[in-house]
């Protein structure tokens, strides 16, 4: 009995010491993040995490059904399609074609009301809210600078930040975007307790603005200007200029810094095939769904063609390498919305796995693209 009160009082003491000493470090976020990864069987962010976050719900309204095409899962996905879906380790895949559902398929117990997380799909739907946001007056336009609406911003270039700079990864923050590493400034912002102090004190603008580095950073200082400028929740702003108009069936959740926090923009908008799908064709018909002009088609136009390099746009990845334009939202673990315009054409899929990239692009997303386009030829 004393052996076993011994273990237990020496346990004790040293988680005791490693929560004091990541609190006096500056890394309590790592408490959260060993929490919800590697006790729980898992080493980094799952798509199933937002049971360790505080979140923030998105209201729907009323819902508009999506039409079931009379061929939906008639025609087989081919050989290597479903190898790659399968050995991804695929959650859902979705289809939809001249604005019906074609295909749908689902694994692992997920299925259409199952929600999980977008992870970098949601820097797309920052970048909408933004559009939005202009649309309404609250922003002048995608020129205005960041610094207006956010004056705590440090560095030499601070004042030249554009929130065009912002969506479009020209921002020129010391932010290295690492995803391995957990002391680097991703996890904390991902996990962190406070993204508003944390880009401010530690991520300062120090070169001018123009030339194009991936930074989860960059979409979260664009998300904190439109709450300055908004002076409401994003959950609640999305849910006002898009979840509703957009139909969606089921209500999204969105992660918050903590509880009754920030939402972290640059990631984690929790939902489902179908109702992500229906930013896909949103896109598609050029900022109108179902009859609702939601974002203008001048910015729709002007978000998923390339501005700096050619395979980014506004918060949209591209890709015209097919001999057809190809815009997408991406997330880290393999969140697709992909749509093929000329092909009347938007593709879901979400799972826990991705590839790794091949000239910018992952090779699972490639596997998928190649081989729809081969069965549409």
């Amino acid at each position: 009995m004393k052996v076993v009160y011994r273990i237990f009082k020496w346990t004790f003491i040293v988680i005791a010491l490693f929560v004091i000493s990541m609190y006096i470090t500056g890394n309590q976020f790592l408490i959260k993040g060993l929490w919800a990864a590697y006790l729980h069987g898992n080493t980094s962010a799952t798509i199933g995490d937002a049971q360790f976050f505080d979140t923030r719900t998105v209201e729907v309204g009323t819902p508009i059904p999506w039409v079931e095409s009379p061929y939906l899962n008639k025609v087989e996905l081919s050989a290597e399609l479903r190898s790659s879906l399968e050995s991804s380790r695929s959650v859902a895949f979705l289809m939809a074609k001249n604005g019906e559902i074609i295909h749908e398929e689902y694994w692992d117990g997920y299925g259409e009301d199952s929600r999980s997380n977008s992870f970098s799909m949601a820097k797309s739907i920052t970048t909408m809210l933004v559009q939005c946001a202009i649309q309404d007056g609250f922003i002048d336009s995608w020129d205005s600078k960041a610094a207006d609406f956010l004056p705590e911003l440090k560095g030499d270039f601070a004042s030249e930040l554009s929130l065009r700079n912002l969506s479009t990864m020209t921002a020129g923050l010391d932010f290295n975007e690492h995803y391995s590493n957990p002391f680097d400034i991703t996890a904390k912002l991902y996990y962190g307790s406070d993204v508003e102090k944390l880009l401010f004190e530690e991520v300062p603008v120090n070169e001018r603005a123009g030339t194009y580095e991936y930074q989860s950073g960059a979409t979260q200082i664009l998300g904190l200007a439109l709450l300055r400028a908004i002076e409401k929740p994003l959950a609640e702003y999305a849910s006002a200029k898009l979840w509703k108009p957009l139909g969606a069936t089921h209500a999204a959740q969105w992660h918050l810094d903590n509880k009754d926090g920030k939402e972290l923009a640059f990631c984690c908008f929790n939902s489902n095939a179908r109702d992500f799908a229906r930013f896909g064709q949103m896109m598609l018909q050029h900022g109108n769904y179902n009859g609702t002009q939601i974002l203008d088609s001048s910015f729709v136009d002007t978000a998923t063609v390339p501005f700096a390099v050619p395979y980014y746009g506004h918060g949209f990845w591209i890709d015209d390498s097919y001999g057809t334009h190809i815009f997408y939202q991406r997330g880290i673990l393999g969140q697709y919305i992909i749509v093929i315009p000329e092909h009347e054409l938007v593709i879901v899929r979400l799972g826990h796995n991705r590839g790794p990239n091949d000239e910018h692009h992952p090779v699972d997303f490639r596997v998928i693209v190649e081989e729809i386009l081969k069965g549409l030829s």
